[in-house]
């Protein structure tokens, strides 16, 4: 038997404590399958007098993550405080910077700071390793470094976030508004408080830039991601998508083309009989398009205490093995700077919702302002929706009211470009009573 293995776990939430708790149970296999034990000698969190349901052992406790990080009794940091700055930054340079090896799930981190994280690593002969921090308990790092090495990655693409996947979900199955869904998912801990950073695509956009880099070996800083979240998904966009054999989805896509790199983290329609369709609730997915593989699609949790930590002890383990490699796949000094492609060169089709005054002339002039970008409409679906009542957005003269209609276009294949040009002419004639909602209809 070899030396034992020995960590410091910084963080003791959900994560840190689902860790302590599996490396507890399959001890035994473990020591079996390696040769060696994993003991966690050293552990730290906000709180030392929390209950919490893990046999912590004879580890030390450290007030100071930078502390434990750089003790000699541990060979490998664990992460799994959060953050993009502060406590986890520190810590997570001082380990590294020390010659231990570390394993983090913090997306935010290595979203920021990954690049530079993984030069100090290589400098220093020592792993960073990452796999809890993208789409949870799907094995995709691995996939990625391993299974496709020999493999050119085209595309990549994926339901990144579950709070997301969840609310469409509800609105898509029970006929949920977005804010009653979005309370109920608040309600069994699958949003936050303060729900932006999941809802707004934030999160997803995290991930996405971590899969560009190791599936096209580019950087892509993330303020490069086009972001859009699902806050502006109505039930008459779910109730629309539904009759037209679509569902929505917010979905991760990142494409690698001789021109350089488009990623963006937009909700979509997706064919109703689609895999990718399937995929409900908290559920995450990732989908690749490799030269010689194809298409694969993995589908698993994307988050929770047990298959996140199921990730984490897949680095301890690699780590126990004597596997260490780049953490981007590649060296930071073969990865090359991705020239972005923006959304509006993408070509596709569009699904577009509009609430249009029931007023001679306005289709006209809506389809003429489609015309003037050359714009192809390949079908058109109208839905009385009632009157327009005083303080609504283009609304007429004061003490008026007219009705109104929902207007349901699907255009052949165009550019995003030459769609937002149209938009926001129609939203500038006024014979609309809200902002157009246009939504890409991808296919997968």
């Amino acid at each position: 038997m070899s030396e034992p293995l020995t960590l410091g776990v910084a963080g003791l939430g959900t994560v840190g404590t689902g860790l302590i708790q599996l490396l507890a149970a399959h001890a035994p296999r473990l020591e079996r399958m390696l040769g060696r034990s994993i003991v966690v000698t050293g552990v730290c969190a906000r709180s030392r007098d929390k209950t919490r349901d893990a046999d912590l052992g004879q580890a030390r406790w450290f007030d100071d993550p930078i502390a434990l990080a750089t003790d000699p009794s541990i060979a490998v940091f664990v992460e799994l405080m959060g953050g993009d700055e502060g406590p986890a930054k520190a810590s997570v340079e001082a380990a590294l910077r020390a010659k231990k090896h570390v394993v983090t799930a913090n997306k935010a981190l290595l979203a920021k700071h990954g690049l530079a994280l993984a030069r100090l690593a290589e400098e220093n002969g020592v792993a960073l390793n990452f796999e809890a921090a993208v789409a949870g308990g799907i094995p995709i790092i691995k996939m990625l470094r391993e299974a496709l090495a020999a493999n050119e990655v085209r595309r990549v693409y994926g339901i990144l976030n579950g709070t997301c996947n969840f609310i469409l979900s509800k609105m898509t199955d029970e006929k949920r508004a977005f804010g009653d869904a979005l309370k109920e998912a608040q309600d069994r801990g699958f949003a936050e408080a303060d729900p932006t950073f999941d809802i707004g695509g934030f999160d997803a956009a995290h991930k996405l830039s971590l899969l560009v880099s190791l599936a096209f070996g580019t950087t892509i800083a993330f303020d490069q991601i086009d972001v859009e979240g699902i806050e502006r998904i109505t039930t008459a966009d779910i109730e629309a998508a539904t009759e037209l054999g679509y569902c929505i989805k917010l979905l991760g896509v990142a494409v690698s083309s001789p021109d350089g790199v488009e990623a963006r983290v937009t909700p979509v329609l997706i064919d109703e009989e689609s895999a990718l369709a399937e995929v409900s609730g908290v559920t995450n997915c990732v989908g690749i398009d490799g030269d010689y593989v194809g298409n694969l699609l993995l589908v698993g949790p994307g988050a929770g205490s047990k298959p996140t930590a199921s990730a984490v002890a897949s680095d301890i383990v690699d780590i126990a093995r004597g596997l260490v490699m780049p953490p981007f796949i590649r060296p930071t000094a073969a990865l090359a700077t991705a020239k972005r492609l923006t959304g509006a060169a993408r070509q596709g089709n569009y699904y577009v919702r509009l609430s249009v005054y029931d007023r001679p002339g306005a289709m006209a002039s809506i389809t003429r302002r489609m015309s003037d970008e050359n714009v192809s409409l390949e079908s058109i679906v109208q839905r009385r929706h009632g009157p327009v009542h005083p303080g609504q957005a283009g609304e007429p003269a004061p003490g008026h009211k007219e009705t109104a209609a929902n207007v349901i276009l699907i255009t052949h294949d165009t550019t995003e470009d030459a769609m937002r040009k149209a938009l926001r002419a129609i939203e500038d004639d006024g014979n609309v009573t809200e902002s157009p909602q246009m939504i890409r209809i991808e296919d997968l």
